[in-house]
């Protein structure tokens, strides 16, 4: 906590002025306490800046233009999802139906909506939903809905925020209203004109086998069955989404539906063409309201869900209560800004950073067992998460929840410590419950690894550990390693200390890419290091810490980058710098050459100093072969920070949070990935960022905000200033810690997480601030 004093002395005295009438005025605070008014918070709510529908559309960025692979790459892959931080299900409205890869249910250009799902879409990704269900409002003749049940809309007509979503189906005249709570749904039906609305039902599922049954008591129960993809791909995931349905008013007629045509049934099996419907009459501004509970583990355990989290039709009620979790989510980081835009970028990057991983427990603790088939268990403490997007989220987006909601952080590395106990092998990239080895890496390690040196976490550590280890050094069984368990190519890796071209990784999803498979791999290997040094294994930490160092084996000091390399030892022909390679992972040479974040200080001497450093980036960025779209590249920016040009990463990272995100619908550059691109913007435009999670050292940068304050546990501050603009004034002239001259470009979780000040004063011109090695982040020989 600062004094009025000494904030007096830092700001300027029109700022004081203006601060010190608003709180005097209207909430009656004392200057000093706080620079962010709560009275304004409540008043205009964060909840209110936040844009759903950002990342429906195709980025309008140029970078996203000239790298991004097809319409796969080049959409966010968001929805505008409505329910609760971290929610088991997810409710959005449908453009698109089925359960397809690359599909998301939603896309700003679409023109008809066709139902509202109750979804668990991975959020900003390229991969399906799964276990969901859709429900669809008409009116009019049952007959003809059934051949096209869908509808135009208006975007003038949607509402969208993070707790309620709102549109008029302008065919079948109906006002739509969503609300929802963790793991249920409430919707609300107004009829703007007089006439028989019914209400249908169907269950998403790809393979034909939803099921669907109205109950004597008017209740409507389904399943559809998940099955997985990645390794595994077809199979039956060994467990099923579960609905369960009730009106508020008895229906006057009820059936079931296939391919058009509607009977008397009161059962149905199939897919999307396939349902149950309930119908009503409405008189002109009536409503209808509908409750839907889901669950993974059955049935009753919708029910009991919806029971709990819904009991009567209060949708203003459930509302609310979700707007508020929200506020109390959203608003553990307050920036003051004027630019009412850049708020709205800011807060729709913390909603999307805030989608998973995902709820998976019902509400008395039962969830399926991680890949076993129809086995349940019941966690007793804390919840249990799933739907992991490991390759991404470790880098950025957990990180963050490291600093705003430690205490879900350490729920979240029970349970992937939970999977690795259940199905034997600690997953690379848990999702749908199950195995996938979807992507490279064993970015686990990072998260687990990364928590327990912050303190986070501090049970069960050798049994996290003997997951850990196994990955890392035992090659799987040809059953296991099929069925996704284990590192990929790892005895390649064992022997060669790169992974050869010659191994073609033919058992995983990304085939080949061997360079960033090395490059991985050796990061996840100095993570498990950390954790050896941690616990006193000395002989693995000594062994783990000389294969972080395999970078080293795959980079060409002959063109200065990483390159493919045979088992004999020679270089892949013909190298390509800028373009894509079979050798590496959605990206190019160039790209992939800066991912050492363990040891950037190493990663220059091999180049051959920190000129070779500095050069290599600028070749990137003036060749225009940058490209934020995809989560390799994050870190690159920041690497100017271990240079003798700091100044290059202010002037990068501002230029970027302002051209690879806008205030709109095709505000995002690439793939949203679970929140980790979004999750950039939050870190970047603070002013930090982890290029290196393990390390707990986070890279410096011009703030974009003036002010801002950060909520921490036990009711601590971090506070944030600059003496100056930074829109007119980018570059650092100092930095100080509570008084104090930091004397580094870089600052310590333990010091975010003590709460204090942090002041930036700034410069309108390039300065050589953190440009002495003695101010840059240690490489590994240097540990």
């Amino acid at each position: 906590m600062i004094s009025g004093k000494l904030l007096a002395k830092r700001i300027s005295q029109c700022l004081i002025s203006k601060i010190m009438k608003y709180f005097l005025a209207t909430c009656g605070l004392l200057l000093g306490l706080m620079f962010f008014s709560p009275c304004e918070a409540q008043q205009n709510g964060f909840i209110n800046y936040v844009q759903p529908l950002a990342g429906t559309a195709a980025s309008t960025t140029s970078a996203a233009k000239k790298h991004s692979e097809a319409n796969s790459e080049q959409y966010a892959n968001t929805v505008p999802a409505v329910g609760t931080p971290f929610a088991m299900t997810q409710w959005t409205p449908q453009t698109r139906k089925k359960e397809q890869k690359c599909v998301a249910p939603y896309y700003y250009s679409d023109s008809l909506i066709n139902g509202f799902r109750a979804s668990h879409w991975l959020s900003g990704s390229c991969t399906q939903d799964y276990g969901s269900f859709s429900i669809m409002p008409v009116s009019g003749s049952l007959q003809k809905a059934l051949q096209q049940a869908e509808s135009p809309f208006s975007h003038n007509s949607e509402q969208s925020s993070p707790a309620y979503y709102q549109v008029i189906l302008d065919h079948y005249k109906l006002r739509v209203e969503l609300t929802a709570s963790s793991r249920c749904g409430i919707m609300r039906i107004t009829a703007l004109k007089s006439d028989s609305v019914y209400v249908l039902v169907n269950a998403n599922s790809d393979e034909e086998q939803g099921q669907l049954h109205i109950t004597e008591n008017n209740e409507i129960v389904g399943k559809n069955p998940v099955y997985r993809i990645y390794q595994g791909s077809g199979e039956y995931a060994g467990f099923d989404g579960h609905l369960f349905f009730n009106a508020e008013k008895v229906p006057q007629r009820k059936g079931s539906f296939n391919k058009g045509t509607p009977d008397g049934k009161v059962s149905v099996k199939g897919g999307e063409t396939s349902g149950v419907y309930m119908g009503f009459f409405l008189k002109k501004g009536e409503t209808l309201c509908l409750k839907m509970g889901t669950s993974f583990t059955g049935a009753q355990g919708a029910e009991q869900n919806l029971r709990r989290e819904i009991p009567s039709c209060a949708f203003e009620r459930v509302k609310q209560r979700s707007t508020d979790l929200w506020e109390e989510s959203l608003e553990k980081i307050r920036i003051r800004d004027n630019d009412e835009g850049r708020k709205r970028i800011f807060y729709t990057a913390m909603y999307h950073a805030m989608q998973h991983p995902r709820l998976f427990n019902d509400v008395d603790g039962r969830y399926p067992k991680f890949a076993h088939d129809n086995e349940y268990e019941r966690i007793r403490n804390g919840a249990y998460y799933d739907d992991f997007s490991m390759w991404d989220i470790y880098r950025a987006q957990m990180p963050l929840l490291e600093i705003v909601e430690p205490q879900l952080v350490d729920n979240m590395v029970a349970s992937l410590l939970i999977k690795g106990e259940q199905g034997g092998w600690l997953p690379i990239f848990p999702c749908w419950n199950n195995y996938t080895a979807a992507m490279i890496g064993d970015h686990a390690v990072s998260l687990i690894v990364s928590a327990y040196l912050k303190g986070i976490r501090q049970t069960e550590a050798e049994k996290a550990y003997a997951l850990m280890r196994k990955n890392a050094f035992v090659v799987a069984d040809s059953l296991a390693y099929h069925q996704g368990k284990g590192r990929r190519a790892l005895s390649s890796y064992l022997h060669f200390n790169y992974i050869p071209m010659e191994d073609s990784v033919p058992v995983a999803f990304h085939k080949k890419e061997q360079v960033s498979r090395t490059l991985e791999y050796a990061y996840d290997d100095y993570a498990l290091a950390m954790f050896a040094q941690y616990l006193g294994k000395e002989t693995d930490y000594e062994q783990l810490l000389i294969r972080a160092k395999n970078y080293r084996n795959v980079f060409d000091k002959e063109v200065g980058m990483m390159r493919g390399r045979f088992a004999d030892g020679t270089w892949y022909e013909p190298f390509n710098p800028g373009k894509r390679e079979p050798y590496i992972t959605e990206g190019t040479a160039h790209q992939y050459t800066f991912y050492v974040p363990q040891d950037i200080p190493g990663l220059a001497k091999v180049m051959g100093g920190q000129v070779k450093l500095e050069q290599c980036l600028d070749r990137l960025f003036l060749g225009g072969g940058y490209w934020h779209g995809n989560e390799p590249g994050h870190q690159i920016p920041f690497l100017y920070n271990y240079t003798r040009s700091p100044w290059k990463t202010q002037a990068r990272v501002r230029q970027l949070l302002e051209e690879e995100y806008s205030d709109g619908p095709g505000g995002l550059s690439g793939n949203d990935d679970a929140g980790q691109m979004s999750a950039w913007y939050v870190f970047a435009s603070l002013g930090f960022y982890p290029v290196d999670p393990i390390s707990g050292s986070y890279l410096l940068t011009s703030p974009f905000y003036k002010e801002y304050e950060m909520l921490l546990p036990d009711g601590k501050k971090w506070i944030v200033t600059c003496d100056k603009d930074p829109e007119d004034h980018p570059y650092i002239r100092s930095v100080r810690l509570n008084g104090r001259d930091l004397g580094r470009n870089y600052i310590r979780y333990e010091e975010i997480m003590r709460g204090g000040q942090l002041e930036f004063y700034l410069a309108k011109e390039p300065t050589a601030w953190g440009a002495n090695e003695q101010e840059q982040v240690k490489g590994l020989a240097e540990r």
